[in-house]
Parts: structure tokens; C-alpha cells; sequence
């Protein structure tokens, strides 16, 4: 995952006991994440016992009907720059003085219906100025005209709110777990 935090992911796309009993007994590495579609009451009940792993916060899949829209004001003060590589387009949100404020990234393949909003985050001294929102139609605007009609993100319970107010619902539960 390229974080100090957040070294790899797994995401098992069918939930499957045995298969996480058999990886949080034999994945020792720490800041390791396993998620898959089960809520985190059932996924903590899978971890090997003896093991350091523990439950992450709840979180929600979540998607979206992409549609063009009227691009959105900078708020005052900021500047937003925006690349893409390799079917990964990354949108940086710089204050005044050119420190971090907010980033958000989506990735899809090149002929991809469907775009995977990641790594939403707004730094808190700059939260509650719409840099998240800000950032979260730019890369909609962007994958919408490369060909995408819907977003898909793994929201956080904190994310949750402002995703729903850009018009995204929850699909189901997605359980963490991290070593």
C-alpha cells in the first residue's frame, strides 16, 4: 500500500473463514490488513487464536451513479493538483503555504464502468471547508469522462456522512482486520 501504517492488503472477495483463520495464523508482518464483506463482530471471531490481530473500525462498501457535473470552486486559500498513471488518478489538495491538506485517489482500468475511490483523508486543521467534497468531484468529473458510470470506496464511519451527502449508499459491511 506504499504507507508506513498500511504495508498490504488483502481483500477477500468472498467471505471465507477457514482462509482467514489460515492467514491471521500465518502472516506475521505487522501493519498487515485483511478486509472482506462480513461485519467485524463475524470477521473477529475468524482471527487464530494466540494471535496479535485485532479488529479495525468499522467500515461501509459503498457506491455511487457517476454523472457529469458543473465543476466545484476552489475554497479560498487552496490549490488542487491533479495526475494520472497507470489507471490511478491522484488529486492533491495544497494550502496557501504549500503544505498537505487533503488527497483523495481513484484507480480503474483503462476501460473500466466502475472507479475505485481510495484514500480519501483531509488533514484535521483543515477539515469542514469542503476540500474533501472538492477532491471527491474532481476525480468523479475525471472518471466520468474517461467512460466510468459508478464509484465504488470503503468508507469509514467518519467518511460515511460526507459520502452521503455527495448521494453515495452503503452496499454492505466491509470488516478489517490489522497486525
Amino acid at each position: 500500500m506504499g504507507l508506513p501504517s498500511h504495508v498490504a492488503r488483502y481483500v477477500l472477495f468472498e467471505p471465507d473463514e477457514a482462509r482467514v483463520r489460515r492467514l491471521t495464523a500465518t502472516i506475521t508482518a505487522p501493519n498487515t490488513w485483511i478486509k472482506t464483506f462480513v461485519g467485524p463482530e463475524t470477521l473477529g471471531s475468524w482471527i487464530a487464536e494466540g494471535t496479535a490481530w485485532r479488529v479495525d473500525n468499522p467500515v461501509f462498501l459503498m457506491s455511487t451513479e457517476l454523472h457529469p457535473a458543473a465543476d466545484r470552486p476552489a475554497p479560498e486559500g487552496y490549490e488542487l493538483r491533479m495526475w494520472s498513471r497507470h489507471g490511478i488518478t491522484k488529486v492533491l489538495i495544497v494550502a496557501e503555504d504549500g503544505s498537505f491538506a487533503a488527497r483523495a485517489q481513484t484507480a480503474a482500468a483503462d476501460d473500466a464502468y466502475t472507479v475505485v475511490f481510495d484514500m480519501v483523508e483531509t488533514a484535521a486543521e483543515h477539515q469542514r471547508r469542503g476540500l474533501g467534497r472538492w477532491a471527491m468531484t474532481a476525480l468523479a468529473q475525471t472518471a466520468v469522462a474517461r467512460g466510468a458510470d459508478t464509484g465504488v470506496l470503503a468508507a469509514t464511519t467518519e467518511g460515511r456522512a460526507l459520502y452521503e451527502a455527495l448521494g453515495w449508499s452503503v452496499a454492505a459491511p466491509f470488516g478489517g482486520l490489522v497486525l
